[in-house]
């Protein structure tokens, strides 16, 4: 497993020379495997390795084991090493965080899952830049690839989907994305580390768990060595649909902004193969939506024919209040009316606020560490006396915690929130100064510090 693990770092350049590599550790199989496999490659790849937990509470007791049992198992298994030459590589640093995702999901109306994975990432991103990590290693193995290229198949899912788990997603990197359940569960025997089981794994409430459970021995037992190949084609279809993706990007390039959206030549769209123009089509909503990109297939397919046909004028609905719009020679997607006005006011704490386009709710409460989002965050309770809702001006200026200040223009603009939504989105004042602004966070002076009082901010749209 190790010289595996090696070679597909190698062939995938996953690691690069000098890379500091922050290693998600549930405690399960696959991480510890993970964490231990890079504790030994990290002096033969010239990388630094940290680690990292968080705590979902979900499991109750379970789940205070599984974070206890991790910060044991680091303690004892990746402290200092001398190498050959006499020098010592530093033990592997450990980052603890926590969060109620049961009472996150409640909030925001998600399901538990996506709500965990959604605080389980944020913690990391956030833990990654406190580490100064470069890279963010999971242990998604072949196994977790074959079970979500057939989650997506069942659902229908094109051909991004049948492509299964990348190998890396931007910082976030799958060094054991070749290696099957059974090579890990083989190493860690053979090295003696113990791990946790996750007894959530054995309900087959889930779908991915059904799949695991019922489905993948089914396909295993017709044609052995089933998951391997299946990995392989998923292999091919990742190259096709990047092949098709930088063709996309290609002709969505040559829009252009113009009355609040964006114009393009729909000749261009027109002319290009359905894969191309549809793929071009959703990176143009990303573009103006800041990074959405849900447009179902019955919208895209409108889109083109909006191109191909002979109305000057013709327009089509599309989510995210937009509307496609034919002018003549060019495709335009602009939004569908102005937005709705921001209504500003004193934020009562605790309390709820209707602001126009939004709900913001102020709780009182303790705060534990939990990740700082942009739209669910926690300012500190002692230097707020009091919260004015109020539109970005001219002037403003915001300090992100671990980033330097900037204004909110420019915060706007490097988080690419759409033009037409810059001006509704809540700042938060007290006394004059930032606060916070939704969509982007609180600043780091009013920013709350675990264990202490603090006010938890929740935004929401109104529908």
């Amino acid at each position: 497993m190790l010289r595996t693990v090696e070679n597909f770092i190698r062939e995938q350049d996953l690691i690069p020379a000098g890379s500091t590599v922050l290693c998600a550790v549930s405690g399960g199989a696959d991480s510890i495997a993970m964490l231990h496999v890079l504790y030994r490659l990290r002096d033969r790849l010239g990388f630094t390795l940290a680690a990292a937990h968080f705590n979902h509470r979900l499991r109750g007791a379970e789940s205070d084991r599984d974070a206890r049992f991790v910060e044991q198992f680091v303690q004892l298994c990746c402290g200092k090493h001398r190498r050959t030459d006499g020098r010592t590589l530093p033990a592997v640093p450990l980052y603890l965080g926590e969060g109620d995702v049961a009472g996150q999901a409640r909030l925001r109306g998600t399901g538990v899952e996506e709500t965990a994975r959604d605080m389980r990432y944020a913690f990391l991103e956030q833990t990654a830049r406190e580490a100064g990590a470069d890279r963010i290693a999971t242990a998604h193995t072949a196994n977790d690839n074959v079970e979500t290229i057939l989650f997506h198949l069942a659902r229908g899912s094109g051909l991004r989907g049948l492509g299964g788990i990348p190998p890396q997603r931007e910082t976030i990197i799958r060094p054991l994305l070749t290696t099957t359940r059974q090579q890990v569960e083989d190493y860690l025997r053979h090295q003696s580390l113990p791990h946790m089981e996750d007894s959530s794994n054995s309900s087959d409430s889930y779908t991915r768990n059904r799949i695991r459970h019922q489905v993948l021995p089914v396909l295993e037992d017709i044609a052995p060595g089933f998951a391997v190949r299946l990995a392989d084609t998923a292999a091919l279809l990742r190259a096709d649909e990047e092949a098709l993706t930088a063709q996309a990007r290609e002709l969505s390039s040559q829009a252009v902004q113009e009355g609040g959206g964006l114009s393009i030549d729909a000749a261009q769209i027109a002319a290009a193969p359905d894969p191309v123009a549809s793929r071009a089509l959703r990176l143009l909503l990303g573009r103006l939506w800041g990074g959405d990109q849900n447009c179902s297939a019955i919208h895209l397919n409108a889109m083109l024919r909006l191109c191909r046909g002979t109305d000057p004028s013709a327009q089509v609905c599309l989510p995210n209040n937009t509307n496609a719009r034919r002018t003549y020679q060019n495709l335009m997607l602009v939004p569908r009316l102005g937005p709705i006005p921001l209504k500003e006011g004193e934020l009562p704490i605790p309390g709820v606020l209707d602001c126009g386009p939004w709900q913001i709710s102020c709780i009182q409460e303790d705060y534990c560490g939990q990740p700082q989002g942009p739209w669910d965050f926690w300012l500190d309770r002692k230097p707020v006396p009091s919260l004015n809702i109020r539109a970005r001006r001219v002037g403003d200026r915001l300090t992100l915690p671990g980033r330097l200040g900037k204004t909110v223009k420019k915060w706007m603009i490097e988080e690419k929130i759409p033009r037409f939504q810059r001006d509704i989105l809540p700042v938060l004042e007290c006394r004059g100064q930032v606060a916070a602004v939704a969509g982007l966070g609180p600043g780091r002076t009013f920013a709350a510090q675990a264990g202490k009082r603090a006010l938890h901010i929740i935004v929401t749209p109104v529908e």
